[in-house]
Parts: C-alpha cells; structure tokens; sequence
C-alpha cells in the first residue's frame, strides 16, 4: 500500500468497498449499495487484503465477519471514507454555505408529532432548497439506517446506547399520569403506585421502552398492575383515556393542554424522559445536518423561555455538539 503521504484515488476505492462490506457484512449488498458488480467489490478488497498482507474478513459462505484487524482498520478508514464522501458539503460548511442537497431524518412518531414540525418548518422557509426527508421508524429500525448511513441522524429517546452511537440529550420532559375527566382520582391530590393498582393501564406496546419503565417501577415497589389495552402511539391512548377506556402513565411530551383529560405528575416515581439526537459515532455530518442541529439548539432555548444565543454562540454550541458525537 502506498504510504499514508501519498494517497491515491485506488486507495480510497479499497477503503470505500471494505467499509460498505464491514458495514453490511456481506459483499453482494456492498456492492449493490455502491452500484458496482460483486466481482469488483471483491477484487477491491483482496486487493487492500494484499496491499496490507493481512486478513480483513473471515469468510463464512456468503457472509463475511471482520477479523481483529478488519475492526481496526474500520476504525481507521470510516472516518476517512466519510470526509472524503462529505468534502463538498465540508468545504461549503467551513465557508458558512449551506447548498441544495437531501438531509434524512429518521424518528419516531411521537418526535415527528411534537418536536420537530416547528423546527422542519423554520428549516424549510430558510433553506427551500434542502430536500428534508423524514423517516417514521422505532428504535430498532432507526438503529439499522444510523448504521447503514441511510440517514444523518436520528432524533429521539433513547435509554441503552450502542456503543457504536453517540446520544445527545436536548430536551427534557416529565411523567404524567392521564385520566378521563370524573374519573375516581380526579380529585386525589397526591397520585401513589396503590391508587393506580386498581384501575387498568393503557399503554404502547411491550417491545417499546416506556412498557419496560413502567413494568420496572411497578416491581421495584411490589405493586400490581393491570393493562388493559395496548395502543401504538400517544395520541391513540390520549383518545382511549379520554372515552374512559382506562388510564395511562405517558410523558409529557404528548400533552400540548387542550386535550379533555385530567393530568396528574408522577414525577416522585418514574424519570424524566430526555428527547435529543442519535449519531453513529464517527459519521461525518454535512453542512445541512450541521445548521439543523443548530437549529434544534435555538428551539431549546426557546422552550426554555431563554433569549435564544447570538448567532455566533448558537454557532459555537452546535459545535461542541457535534464534537462530542
């Protein structure tokens, strides 16, 4: 291989091909993804294997699984390959241009419901020429575009992070549980697990996190509970609990205070919900990703009742977000 002084574009051809084979662990959904021929993806990497005289996969059929060195290389060549991918967007970000382009959000829906149309909108009217995609996805599926550079980022909760990600908390919102109006508690000042106990729950299915924290709360302090009706989705509960359906424990995230319900905190005993941004730990962003995230910034302190920065500091605090993903 030639020495690190003396790039070339073969080079960069090599790293691109393994870090797509890395990524997808196999080589004919690399090269459909790089729109080249299995063949050619295959040669390439045998070609770095021999530039390098090392293994860099371990071949199992028709998956491949990176060898010690494979990981080590990934870990150099990644960031290398994505700079190289971004250089436009990189040169007109250092120059303060955001040009037309796509940026791909993935999300899930209660973000796309409560968080982000404000922010799309202000994004849109500035940058008309921006091609905003959204993508409604859970966790998992959001994970899976993170990792195959589908998307530029997520936005979301998230409670056990990869260690391939990088979360960035931005916004903070608190539990609540939700009643119809007339219900029995309605009146009850202060909202204990044991007045809870008899009434049934409405909530999101159990494979989503906030089934996990309530059934984890409920143990933790020996109290039974019951469910009643599992409802994808917050505004399809809020409609259930309205109609007396049952109760619910949601976050406040949903409640935007005009709903016909009874809200009461429960803050004394489940956490705080923080909502921020998913990134895969090394991706390059582009420039648009970097003036929405900025954007986002602005939108917090504006949630917060704080005169939004100047500019310039919105600028230098977008920054030290996106250094520490």
């Amino acid at each position: 291989m030639a020495s690190p002084d003396t790039p070339n574009l073969n080079q960069h051809r090599q790293l691109r091909a393994f870090c797509h084979a890395a990524q997808t662990g196999s080589i004919s959904k690399a090269a459909e993804r790089l729109k080249l021929s299995q063949p050619s993806v295959s040669l390439q990497i045998q070609a770095l294997e021999k530039d390098l005289d090392t293994l860099l996969f371990e071949r199992c059929g028709p998956k491949i699984r990176l060898t010690p060195a494979g990981d080590l290389l990934l870990e150099m060549a990644q960031p290398l390959v994505d700079g190289f991918s971004r250089l436009a967007d990189s040169f007109s970000a250092r120059l303060g241009e955001v040009h037309a382009g796509p940026l791909d959000i993935a999300s899930g829906e209660a973000t796309l419901l409560y968080i982000l149309p404000d922010i799309i909108k202000s994004f849109s009217d500035e940058y008309p020429q921006i091609d905003v995609r959204l993508h409604n996805v859970t966790g998992h599926d959001g994970m899976a575009l993170l990792r195959a550079d589908d998307v530029d980022f997520a936005v979301g909760s998230m409670i056990d992070v990869p260690d391939d990600m990088v979360y960035h908390p931005i916004y903070d919102y608190k539990p609540a549980l939700i009643m119809c109006k007339g219900h029995p508690l309605e009146d009850k000042e202060t909202i204990t697990l044991e007045d809870i106990s008899p009434y049934g729950l409405i909530l999101p299915p159990r494979h989503l996190s906030t089934w996990s924290v309530v059934d984890l709360v409920f143990q933790q302090h020996g109290v039974p509970y019951n469910v009643v009706l599992e409802a994808g989705g917050w505004e399809v509960i809020k409609r259930y609990v309205e109609i007396g359906t049952g109760i619910s424990i949601v976050t406040s995230i949903c409640l935007r205070g005009f709903e016909n319900l009874t809200v009461k905190p429960m803050d004394n005993y489940f956490p705080n919900r923080s909502y921020g941004v998913v990134v895969r730990r090394g991706k390059f962003l582009s420039a648009q990703a970097k003036q929405f995230l900025e954007m986002m910034d602005d939108d917090f302190f504006s949630r917060q009742s704080t005169p939004p920065p100047s500019k310039r500091k919105s600028t230098h605090r977008s920054e030290a977000l996106i250094t520490n993903l």
